[in-house]
């Protein structure tokens, strides 16, 4: 599945945001064109690839979002939308109108939530929420990124059962971006991340949600009894970090937000998507073989070496290696450096 932003644009500024360096290096109203558009479909549709994810900054600010939903419907794509669900009166009306007979199997929002307390909002924010979530809740799942070993997430059983919302709620850690001083989830807190999340068990269950657990967890921050009940309520559980192939307005393509610095390419330089992924899946190797993984035990780790576990995600291998000295692959070295000088002053 490629992700597609449709702006750079947002209408939040949240404290763990990786996604901030890619966003503030574009230009000014960086917004897709229908032509982007149409090459990017057709790319998908020869690639064999009927899944898309939109995403933005805030990709319902573009004007003709409502219209692109519709065009990638009639072109029998399903799709899921990252929003944070925070739009106009005009907007939300539009998305009543023509967004409320789809099938839900075709159309799924992902609604980045924050706690309002640890990561307040204004009061005019909150509300749309609500108004956003009364029309879209059976179409909607809960996302919530970790940025914090406290994390309190009580609220999104409220959202859940007070607007129809699906029961599944997909949890990302927040990532270090190579070269930037940003809020994120380090290997040291693995632990506690994942014995937070099992404290909600009861709520979990007693709510019938399930948890989802997005790319960058690894499997040895669960204990045994942690991993038997996240097979139980979600079936077999991903401890992955592969490409998630990023496509930018104007068709600039990178492996993921926390790595948009690494080794941007375009997709006209690739024939399908799948060459595009397995261009940056042979970086991933090539770091990995620098590094097996976050943690030292990750070298010998037998579920690792079965392809149960990635050893957590890149994006801190990279991270670890900013303040080493310059002894990697060449291939490597040439993009630390990039980012090294990105983060000078």
């Amino acid at each position: 599945m490629a992700n597609l932003l449709l702006t750079t644009r947002c209408v939040r500024s949240c404290p763990y945001c990786f996604a901030r360096k890619e966003m503030e290096n574009s230009p000014e109203g960086d917004t897709l064109s229908w032509e982007n558009l149409l090459y990017v479909v057709d790319f998908l549709e020869a690639s064999s690839a009927r899944h898309i994810s939109l995403l933005g900054g805030e990709p319902t600010l573009h004007p003709d979002f409502v219209d692109i939903i519709l065009y990638l419907m009639e072109r029998r794509f399903h799709v899921t939308v990252f929003t944070s669900g925070i739009m106009s009166e005009k907007k939300l009306e539009e998305f009543s109108e023509h967004l409320t007979s789809i099938a839900i199997e075709n159309l799924n929002f992902v609604v980045n939530v924050n706690n309002p307390e640890q990561t307040p909002a204004s009061e005019k924010e909150t509300e749309q929420l609500h108004k956003f979530l009364s029309v879209m809740g059976p179409w909607c799942a809960a996302g919530f990124n970790i940025y914090r070993t406290d994390f309190e997430i009580d609220f999104i059983f409220d959202l859940i059962g007070r607007f129809g919302m699906k029961r599944h709620v997909r949890f990302g850690l927040a990532s270090p971006i190579p070269g930037v001083d940003n809020l994120y989830i380090s290997p040291d807190d693995m632990k506690d991340v994942a014995a937070r999340l099992y404290s909600y068990r009861p709520q979990f269950d007693r709510s019938r949600v399930s948890p989802g657990l997005d790319c960058g967890f690894p499997m040895c921050a669960f204990t045994d009894e942690q991993l038997g009940w996240l097979f139980r309520v979600s079936g077999p559980v991903r401890f992955g970090c592969g490409p998630a192939v990023d496509i930018m307005p104007d068709l600039s393509i990178y492996a993921c937000f926390p790595l948009s610095t690494l080794h941007k390419r375009s997709v006209l330089e690739f024939n399908t998507l799948q060459e595009a992924a397995d261009f940056y899946m042979d970086l991933n190797r090539k770091i990995r073989t620098e590094l097996a993984g976050i943690f030292d035990e990750c070298d010998s780790c037998r579920h690792r070496e079965e392809g149960r576990c990635s050893g957590g995600g890149v994006c801190h291998l990279m991270n670890s290696f900013m303040d080493e000295a310059p002894v990697r692959l060449m291939e490597i070295e040439s993009e630390l450096a990039k980012s090294r000088l990105s983060s000078q002053p």
